[in-house]
């Protein structure tokens, strides 16, 4: 079959590989939606990730599709069936998932391999997180499930409450996931960043102000709560300096290796602030994010902008590289 396979840092390359058996327990699925997502843009960038793959390796992690093949022992699932598989599993055995924190496993499983014709789903991931698509649900919207889990796990974090003034730095795919889920809970959201296209959707998924930060600063306003989804050293710093006294900071976006920041201990002391910082999800998190797919809260058209063939998936991460303002490309893996 033909899949994206990741060679080292910008080096990814469209091949034909053989397929593996099924081991009992596993399933293999026909792809129908694979998804670009900025995490895949950062390894692409880098060339590896130290915890979630190591070239050379099949590359993607964001899809749904049908079960093509079942393995031995596996009764739950049957051929044609509609699924969403999440990108990993956590083992069920340490001591942060006695502590219902999954998402801090000591052997978090991850699956890659989104960008191909078929995947193989493990045993832990089909036993824990692999979940039936409704058959009503657009197989896109389903591959949105793993990011939006994330999200879902940020706002559960920081503890969103209705009424509250919440800034979200950042609109990209996440931003507006996080835009979408406060909106929805009530909160007057208030989005800043980069892009006419995703400012304009920012606006659609519930922002009540817009802020073009290529063009205005954000306001010296202070937020109940602040969301930082960009990823940068300087926007960790500027979201401390949004919150208003006694308020929430959620430092989501995952910075360069290495980085580091200067915070002003005497703003985060003397105005008691909370600071955190959310990573990955958790099978509650990837079941609530499917509901939300479901329920119809969160649509396709929002979040997909685009659609590329996988041929042509090195160039998109190039010109992704170089500050290509989509939102995200469902890759077309059969051309």
């Amino acid at each position: 079959m033909r899949a994206a396979v990741l060679y080292g840092k910008e080096d990814l390359r469209i091949e034909q590989i053989d397929e593996q058996a099924l081991c009992e327990g596993e399933v293999r699925i026909a792809i129908k939606a694979a998804l670009t997502c900025g995490t895949d843009l950062k390894v692409y960038r880098r060339g590896y990730h130290a915890r979630m793959i190591v070239p050379p390796a099949v590359f993607g992690h964001e899809l749904s599709g049908t079960i093509c093949e079942v393995g031995r022992g596996v009764t739950n699932w049957a051929l044609g069936d509609r699924v969403v598989a999440a990108n990993s599993a956590p083992c069920g055995e340490c001591a942060f998932c006695g502590n219902d924190q999954e998402n801090l496993c000591d052997d978090l499983l991850f699956l890659n391999g989104a960008y191909a014709e078929r995947i193989v789903v493990p045993t832990r991931l089909v036993a824990k997180n692999l979940l039936r698509l409704g058959d009503k649900t657009p197989f896109v919207a389903g591959a949105l499930m793993e990011p939006l889990a994330c999200v879902v796990k940020g706002l559960e974090d920081i503890s969103v409450r209705a009424g509250e003034r919440v800034l979200v730095i950042g609109a990209g795919p996440i931003g507006l996931m996080f835009v979408t889920l406060a909106h929805a809970a009530g909160c007057q959201v208030t989005v800043a960043g980069r892009g006419a296209e995703r400012l304009v959707a920012a606006q659609h998924l519930g922002a009540s102000i817009v802020i073009d930060v290529e063009k205005e600063k954000i306001p010296e306003e202070a937020f109940d709560v602040v969301i930082e989804a960009v990823g940068k050293p300087e926007t960790w710093e500027e979201a401390v300096r949004k919150v208003r006294k006694g308020g929430r900071v959620n430092l989501f976006g995952g910075c360069p290796a290495g980085t580091t920041i200067s915070l002003d201990t005497g703003l985060i002391h003397y105005s008691n602030l909370t600071i955190l910082a959310s990573f990955h999800h958790t099978p509650k998190t990837i079941r609530q994010a499917l509901q939300h797919i479901e329920s119809g809260l969160i649509r396709a058209p929002a979040f997909v902008s685009g659609e590329c063939a996988l041929s042509q998936l090195p160039e998109l991460l190039r010109l992704m590289s170089t500050g290509n303002k989509a939102i995200k490309t469902k890759i077309l893996v059969d051309q």
